[in-house]
């Protein structure tokens, strides 16, 4: 992998073994990425990246607007997202049991005894992790026999630049925690997205033509999401 600068925007070059250039502007830290086959001279690429670049600093503009992420401390008043819907985090010690509970437009943490940030912020993760992946697998058993494909195993983790990813190899798909902050459409989206690329790796004219056949609202979804998932 190399760098490039074309017209004061600084560019990731990394040349493989594939058929088609790919280009990409990371949605976090506005990082401009292309891959491209190893054939391919420089003076085409350089064409190819010129043919974007209006394309490139937009989104890189969107990158520069977005606000910085919020820090939690976890104390109550804070407003906390569950499935595209904001609740007040109401935290109350002393409790039988360590617990999270929804009530109208409240999300509260009940605690046994005292406990600091770091536990805080733990039991709030499990209790996300455990509704989303009630409802990762309905989506997944959902699709399966829509599309003809297995899920051997799909896991959750905290991701930076991605919503989710797919071993098509191994037939496991990973999904980013933050989905839980999102609408539910937003969610089975990238479920399905991730389920596509076992049908077809790359993304192509049939990649997105399975798409619309399988959810035909997701370009929808794609725009609440705010983002280009990978």
């Amino acid at each position: 992998m190399y760098s490039i600068e074309v017209e004061g925007v600084e560019i990731k070059v990394h040349r493989k073994r594939i058929k088609n250039l790919y280009l990409r502007v990371n949605r976090r830290n506005g990082k401009v990425r292309v891959s491209c086959p190893a054939h391919i001279s420089e003076k085409n690429l350089i064409r190819f990246i010129h043919n974007k670049l209006t394309w490139i600093k937009a989104q890189k503009a969107k990158v520069a607007d977005l606000k910085p992420e919020i820090v939690f401390s976890y104390q109550s008043g804070e407003k906390h997202y569950f499935f595209g819907k904001a609740y007040e985090l109401k935290v109350e010690e002393g409790a039988a049991k360590s617990e999270i509970l929804l009530h109208e437009n409240n999300l509260v943490m009940k605690l046994r005894g005292k406990s600091d940030h770091k536990k805080r912020e733990k039991l709030l993760e499990s209790w996300y992790r455990d509704r989303l992946s009630i409802l990762i697998e309905k989506f997944v058993r959902h699709y399966e026999p829509k599309m003809n494909v297995h899920v051997k195993e799909f896991r959750i983790r905290k991701m930076k630049t991605r919503w989710g990813t797919c071993n098509i190899r191994d037939q496991k798909i990973w999904l980013n925690l933050k989905l839980v902050e999102k609408d539910i459409k937003c969610l089975e989206m990238v479920v399905v997205h991730e389920m596509v690329h076992l049908l077809e790796r790359l993304h192509n004219k049939r990649f997105y033509g399975l798409m619309d056949q399988f959810l035909p609202d997701w370009k929808k979804a794609n725009i609440a999401l705010n983002s280009f998932i990978d």
